[in-house]
């Protein structure tokens, strides 16, 4: 049995705010919490347009702040499944900042972060296939097995880590 198929681009989201003076920090640039709210926001959607089911963040491998959004741009994410295991979806999401009097834009932060799929009783459930179409969406999805590999790394370091430390009180 084959699983179904869908393209990338059925699973794009596209978010654009104004960075206005609460989202701010002391440097009057987009607070990086506030950033990854939208980067996980727009990463769920598309998961969750991929797989037409709920879905739960499994992990955001990173998010790199590549230059600082100020008050005079506009902050635009576009999320996407780049990729697809059994049950996971791995989700690019970009985020490009774009000065709103010269329309100057540049890549501000990319991300990756991968999102299981969940049937009504949330147990892990397959999810389709994804294929790329652009070169981008191509480069990203040949890429990806190293990404899941790292992942895979990095989550059993992390489980050690949690089977070694305390959950006592510090008092």
């Amino acid at each position: 049995m084959h699983r179904e198929k869908k393209f990338c681009k059925e699973s794009r989201v596209i978010k654009t705010s104004h960075v206005l003076p609460p989202d701010t920090n002391v440097h009057n640039t987009l607070f990086g919490g506030k950033l990854m709210a939208y980067i996980d926001d727009c990463a769920s959607l598309s998961a969750t347009r991929h797989a037409r089911n709920p879905v739960v963040t499994a992990s955001t491998d990173s998010v790199d702040f590549l230059s600082p959004i100020g008050m005079e741009d506009s902050v635009c994410l576009e999320s996407f499944v780049t990729w697809t295991g059994r049950t996971s979806m791995e989700v690019f999401v970009k985020v490009i900042a774009e000065h709103l009097l010269t329309g100057e834009r540049r890549i501000a932060a990319t991300s990756f972060l991968t999102f299981v799929a969940l049937d009504q009783q949330k147990v892990p459930i397959e999810v389709p296939e994804v294929v790329p179409e652009t070169e981008e969406e191509r480069k990203l999805h040949e890429t990806a097995i190293k990404r899941t590999a790292r992942r895979r790394q990095r989550r059993d370091e992390s489980q050690q880590l949690a089977d070694f430390i305390t959950t006592n009180k510090p008092w």
